[in-house]
């Protein structure tokens, strides 16, 4: 070091463009690792945003359903049942069949039908929702519902029935009247491989808000912002994921591939209702349930 260094306190210059540059590399770390914490912090938001609400509009959760009571739905006496003899009996039976399956499905639809507004007021606190138009608003709750539920129901569905939020469950062998045998078993597949992933409620939640927000149901104008709200919501649910089953790092993968499958039952499912849409006539829907679904409503359903 020179003596006019050390005289006047000045640093040489190759000291000085050192220092220069451990400052702007410092500067530049600090720049990403504030980029990296509000990244993160926003992605924490997400996941607690998503949580509080499933927590305040989902009747399956664990809260909800420790201490359910279940009760059967019991299927009363029905016109026509009592025949016995004569060329009448295949028809006789065959009309009791059909009024056993209408019966059942507005029992089906009783139960269902509260489920529909929690996930309407689920959907309006899920980040990115309700910046979307009204139209793209209604087609993702419209054509998600089911397959939203269904993640939620799975919960309560064993080997041989499934549960709704206030205790009364639906045999396996009704719901094969109401749709038929191969779709019902593809549910009861879909419930069970879907528990076994174990997921918590805030997970599910996060789940439930992917499915909502998918760009590619059938008529949806803003694809691509619809895109990045759930890319969003994926890498929340990946981060919580990823935090509680640090065990089993191929869970969010198994998770993900979940969504094809209920994208094909929910379009399944969407079929099986054409019967009821053409026959609308002879039920009596609540009219939230008839709506989600596209179903025509009597007069007397809509007073």
């Amino acid at each position: 070091m020179s003596r006019d260094s050390v005289r006047y306190g000045r640093v040489p210059k190759r000291s000085r463009e050192r220092s220069t540059e451990e400052q702007s590399r410092v500067s530049t770390s600090d720049a990403e690792q504030s980029d990296s914490d509000t990244k993160q912090l926003a992605v924490y938001d997400v996941i607690l945003t998503v949580s509080q609400a499933h927590h305040a509009n989902c009747g399956y959760t664990e809260e909800h359903t420790r201490n359910l009571v279940r009760k059967p739905i019991t299927i009363p006496p029905l016109n026509g049942s009592s025949s016995t003899d004569g060329p009448e009996v295949a028809s006789s039976t065959a009309e009791s069949l059909e009024q056993e399956r209408i019966w059942l499905w507005q029992q089906f639809a009783s139960h269902v039908t509260p489920s529909v507004q929690r996930v309407v007021e689920f959907a309006k606190r899920v980040p990115g929702f309700c910046d979307l138009s009204q139209d793209d608003q209604l087609i993702l709750i419209k054509v998600g519902f089911f397959e939203i539920w269904l993640g939620h129901v799975s919960r309560q569905t064993c080997d041989s029935s499934m549960t709704f939020t206030d205790g009364t469950y639906i045999t396996k062998q009704q719901m094969d009247l109401i749709y038929d045998p191969e779709f019902v078993s593809s549910l009861f597949h879909f419930a069970a491989s879907f528990n076994a992933l174990a997921l918590n409620d805030t997970e599910l939640g996060l789940f439930s808000a992917v499915v909502l927000l998918s760009a590619d149901r059938p008529g949806v104008a803003d694809i691509k912002v619809i895109e990045q709200h759930q890319d969003r919501l994926i890498e929340a649910l990946k981060v919580q994921v990823g935090r509680n089953h640090a065990s089993d790092p191929q869970l969010f993968s198994s998770l993900l591939m979940k969504l094809p499958e209920l994208r094909n039952l929910g379009a399944k499912h969407s079929a099986h209702l054409d019967w009821f849409r053409i026959n609308w006539q002879l039920l009596r829907l609540p009219p939230l349930f008839a709506e989600i679904f596209d179903i025509p409503k009597c007069e007397e359903d809509l007073q």
